[in-house]
């Protein structure tokens, strides 16, 4: 998957696409975003999932929806990111 790894946008921000795990907080969402890292030893690719809190102002996205966030100020203690689009929504 290869639009799942980080990417600068524009502005310099990095930008995540991932899939929603939960959207039961209001105006927050929380989105795993998987990475494949080398192993520095074995030398096997690793999958890595880290969950991030995103901004969802307009409570659009719901569980399972792939969506695309981007860096931001705090919004609070844990949300440092905002959701820019969702990319495919969940069937």
């Amino acid at each position: 998957m290869a639009e799942d790894t980080a990417k600068p946008a524009k502005s310099g921000k990095k930008e995540f696409v991932g899939i929603v795990k939960s959207d039961k907080m209001d105006k927050t969402i929380v989105v795993a975003v998987e990475t494949t890292t080398l192993h520095p030893l074995y030398k096997k690719y690793v999958k890595r999932v880290k969950k991030l809190k995103a901004h969802d102002e307009a409570n659009d996205a719901k569980t399972g929806d792939r969506v695309r966030v981007v860096e931001c100020r705090p919004v609070s203690r844990e949300k440092c990111w905002k959701l820019t689009e969702i990319v495919e929504r969940a069937r």
